[in-house]
């Protein structure tokens, strides 16, 4: 049980941290380019998404399929870069530790039973780490990529 606390406690770090950023700083849009894909949610929790076009201090402009679309500053809640960057790396990374906790679970569970199992250790080590693998690439590769650019809270 320490063991998994631990992994969960190196493997959050990063979401810990960018969850600290400054995200409700305006001036942050800047590190948008134009034609890059942004959703935008609004106060009302609606979404808005298209390809940004700009900004100023009063709103933000982007186009989606009806043309060119602009919303007041006032009126956003938060803005986000719907890039799909790191997936592999995502997927590849649970594989591994899904496969490495798995591993050390199934070996575990056998020695549970030492004199009623007909499987050997290795042989639930090895399945318990297939499992794993399988079930971490699939957390890895639904791990939401989109990194929030402007974000304040709703009054």
């Amino acid at each position: 049980m320490r063991n998994i606390l631990l992994l969960l406690c190196v493997f959050g770090t990063p979401y810990a941290s960018q969850a600290q950023s400054d995200k409700a700083s305006w001036t942050n849009l800047s590190t948008l380019q134009t034609g890059q894909k942004i959703q935008i949610v609004d106060m009302n929790s609606k979404k808005h998404s298209g390809a940004f076009l700009k900004f100023s201090d009063a709103a933000i402009r982007y186009q989606d399929s009806a043309g060119d679309q602009s919303i007041p500053k006032q009126d956003v809640r938060r803005v986000k870069f719907m890039e799909n960057r790191h997936r592999l790396r995502s997927t590849l990374i649970g594989a591994g530790v899904g496969a490495g906790v798995g591993a050390v679970i199934g070996a575990a569970a056998n020695r549970r039973c030492s004199n009623f199992c007909v499987i050997s250790e290795g042989d639930t080590a090895g399945i318990g780490a297939l499992v794993g693998f399988l079930a971490g690439a699939a957390v890895g590769a639904l791990i939401p990529t989109h990194s929030t650019i402007y974000s304040v809270n709703a009054n």
